[in-house]
C-alpha cells in the first residue's frame, strides 16, 4: 500500500489482513490511476479543468422552482464547506465523518468536502433511527456528524448521555439545510473560495458504507479514493455510456452506494448533471423525467412497475437508459417496461461490498431472463460448497473478482465474504455457455424488498421487545410489486389476542424502533414456531407455510 495522508489511521488500521483480501484485479487500462489521489478533485475540479465548468451539475427544486448548481459553482461551494469541517470543526485526514440527510445539493456538497479534506465519509439512510445509528458511530468511532436539520432528532438522541443510544465518540455535530448563524452554510459564507485537496493516496480510505447481514449487525464496507473512480470507469463506461449531455435521475439514497453512483458519481465524471430529488414517488418521478428533460434514470424493480401504467400521462421521450438494480428484475416487469415505453432495461447486480454494479448488460446485448454478462474488468464463477466451479447451467454461489472487492471494517466475517480470493456476495445463480449470469435467490437469510436490504432476524429482534410477542419469525415471501416482503410468524404471550389490531400494533411499533421499510407487511399468528431438536427456528418450514 501506498504512504498514508491519513494522521488518524483509524481506517487502515482496521482493514482486514490482507491475506483475508480478495485478489483485486488492477490490470485493466480503465482503473489505471497514479499512486496519489483524491477522488472528489477528479470527480470535481478535473471536470471542470475539462471544460465542464459552466454546465449545472446538480438541479434541484426550490419552491417548486428548477434551481441548477453549474460544476464551478459547486466547487466553491464544496471548497467552502471544507474549510468548515477543518477549521471550525477542527477534523483531520483520517477522521470518520457521519452524513446524514436525503437527496439535496447539500448531501453531495458535504460528501464531495468531506473527501476533499481527506476525511472517511460514512453516510446514512434517512430512515435510520437512534438505535441503528448507533451501531454505525460505534464501529466506526466516530467523532464528527454532517446533518440535514430537519433529520436531528434522531442523531440528537445519539449524543444524550441519558438515552440508551448514546454515543461516547460524538463530540461535534453540525447541521446543514438551515440558516441558523452556527450552520455549515452560515459558516461557510466567511471562507476562501477554494481548498487545496488533501493529497490522499489511491489506496486511502474514503468511504465506509454500512450493510445489515443476517445477524442485523452492521457491517462497514471499505473503500478506496480509487475505488470510487473504478465504479465511475467500469459500469458506466461499457454499459451505461454516459456523455455530458445526459441528465441523471432516480430514487435510491445517496447513502446508497447505488445511488452514490448513479446520481452523483457517475454523471460527475462525464460533467453530465443530476437531478437530486428529497422524496420521489413513482407520478413525481415521472413528472421530474419531463420537468428535466432526463435521460437517465436509475430505480428499482418496484418503482418501474408502479409507473408504467402511468407513463402515458407524462412526457418521458427524453429518457434513454433506464437502470434496475437493488432486487431481482422479474421478467414481467422488464416487459411491461418494454412494451409501455420502448426502452429494454439495463438490469444489474451488485452490492455494497463490490461497491456498484458488476454484471449488467444492455441494449441489443440483453438476453431474456439473464442479469447480464460480468462488467468489463470484472471476472465471475459459479462455485460448490467448498469453492469448486461448478458445470455450466449447474446453480451454484456466485463468486465474483475484479479492481473493487470486499473489505470490511474489523469483522470476522470477512473470511465469509471473500474466500480463496474470490469475493462471495451470497446469491444462487447459473451461468451459460455464453457468460450471461441468471439469477435464481439470496443465499442467505437477506430479504430484498424495494431494493432495500432487510435482516430477518433484525426484525425479529425488534419483535421480541413487544410486550405481547412470545416468539416470532421473520422471513422474506415472493410480491408481485416489490419482489419480496417481510412477513412476520409470530406466537403470542397468554393474556394477549391474536388478532388484526394486535398486528397493526406490532407492526407500528416495528416502524417506531426500526427504519419504517424493515416492517412487516404481513403478520401470521401461529401457536409455535417450527424448530429443530437443538432449538435452531427452522425458516425453511416457515417458507413451507
Amino acid at each position: 500500500m501506498q504512504p498514508s495522508a491519513h494522521v488518524d489511521t483509524f481506517a487502515r488500521d482496521n482493514l482486514p489482513p490482507q491475506d483475508q483480501w480478495p485478489v483485486l484485479l488492477l490490470d485493466c487500462p480503465d482503473v489505471s490511476y497514479p499512486d496519489r489521489l483524491n477522488c472528489a478533485t477528479a470527480l470535481l475540479d478535473d471536470t471542470i479543468a475539462a471544460g465542464h465548468g459552466n454546465r449545472v451539475a446538480i438541479w434541484s427544486e426550490v419552491d417548486d422552482k428548477p434551481q441548477g448548481t453549474t460544476y464551478d459553482a459547486l466547487r466553491e461551494m464544496v471548497d467552502r464547506w471544507a474549510y468548515v469541517l477543518t477549521q471550525d470543526m477542527g477534523l483531520v485526514p483520517g477522521n470518520r465523518i457521519l452524513l446524514r440527510g436525503p437527496n439535496t445539493l447539500q448531501m453531495a456538497a458535504a460528501f464531495l468536502a468531506s473527501l476533499k479534506a481527506g476525511l472517511v465519509v460514512v453516510p446514512t439512510m434517512p430512515l435510520l433511527r437512534a438505535k441503528e445509528l448507533k451501531q454505525i458511530i460505534d464501529k466506526a468511532k466516530i467523532g464528527a456528524a454532517l446533518c440535514d436539520a430537519r433529520l436531528l432528532d434522531e442523531l440528537n438522541r445519539c449524543r444524550d448521555k441519558d438515552d440508551s443510544s448514546f454515543c461516547a465518540d460524538l463530540a461535534d455535530v453540525r447541521v446543514f439545510h438551515s440558516d441558523a448563524p452556527d450552520g455549515v452554510e452560515a459558516l461557510a459564507a466567511a471562507k476562501p473560495a477554494r481548498f487545496a485537496a488533501c493529497d490522499t493516496a489511491a489506496d486511502d480510505v474514503c468511504l465506509i458504507a454500512f450493510t445489515s447481514g443476517t445477524t442485523g449487525a452492521p457491517k462497514g464496507c471499505m473503500h478506496f479514493h480509487r475505488d470510487v473512480l473504478a465504479m465511475c470507469d467500469l459500469f458506466p463506461r461499457h454499459i451505461l455510456k454516459p456523455t455530458h449531455a445526459d441528465v441523471f435521475c432516480g430514487t435510491p439514497p445517496l447513502a446508497f452506494t447505488f445511488g452514490l453512483g448513479g446520481l452523483l458519481c457517475f454523471p460527475m465524471r462525464v460533467g453530465a448533471s443530476t437531478v437530486l430529488i428529497e422524496k420521489l414517488t413513482p407520478e413525481t418521478l415521472l413528472r421530474t423525467v419531463e420537468r428535466f428533460r432526463a435521460t437517465t434514470m436509475f430505480t428499482a424493480p418496484t418503482f418501474y412497475r408502479q409507473m408504467a401504467p402511468l407513463a402515458a400521462r407524462y412526457d418521458i421521450a427524453s429518457l434513454r437508459k433506464t437502470v434496475s438494480a437493488g432486487e431481482a428484475l422479474p421478467d414481467s416487469t422488464r416487459e411491461l417496461w418494454r412494451n409501455t415505453t420502448g426502452l429494454e432495461m439495463i438490469d444489474g447486480i451488485g452490492g455494497t461490498e463490490m461497491i456498484h454494479i458488476f454484471i449488467s448488460s444492455a441494449g441489443e446485448n440483453v438476453r431474456p431472463h439473464a442479469i447480464g454478462q460480468p462488467v468489463p474488468g470484472y471476472v465471475v464463477q459459479v462455485v460448490d460448497d467448498e469453492m469448486r466451479p461448478v458445470p455450466i447451467g449447474t446453480v451454484g454461489k456466485l463468486a465474483v473478482r475484479g479492481p473493487t472487492g470486499c473489505r470490511y471494517l474489523a469483522d470476522e466475517r470477512q473470511k465469509k465474504f471473500v474466500r480463496e480470493g474470490w469475493n462471495l456476495p451470497g446469491d444462487a445463480v447459473y451461468v451459460d455457455a455464453d457468460g450471461y449470469v441468471f439469477y435464481q435467490a439470496r443465499a442467505d437469510d437477506m430479504i430484498v424488498s424495494a431494493g432495500y436490504n432487510i435482516s430477518g432476524p433484525e426484525v425479529e429482534s425488534t419483535l421480541m421487545q413487544h410486550e405481547a410477542v412470545a416468539e416470532c419469525g421473520v422471513i422474506g415471501v415472493p410480491d408481485e410489486e416489490r419482489g419480496q416482503v417481510v412477513k412476520a410468524f409470530v406466537v403470542v404471550k397468554p393474556g394477549y389476542e391474536a388478532n388484526e389490531a394486535l398486528a397493526e400494533q406490532l407492526q407500528a411499533f416495528v416502524k417506531q424502533t426500526v427504519a419504517p421499510y424493515k416492517y412487516p407487511r404481513i403478520v401470521q399468528f401461529i401457536d409455535a414456531l417450527p424448530r429443530t431438536e437443538t432449538g435452531k427456528l427452522k425458516r425453511f418450514a416457515l417458507r413451507s407455510m
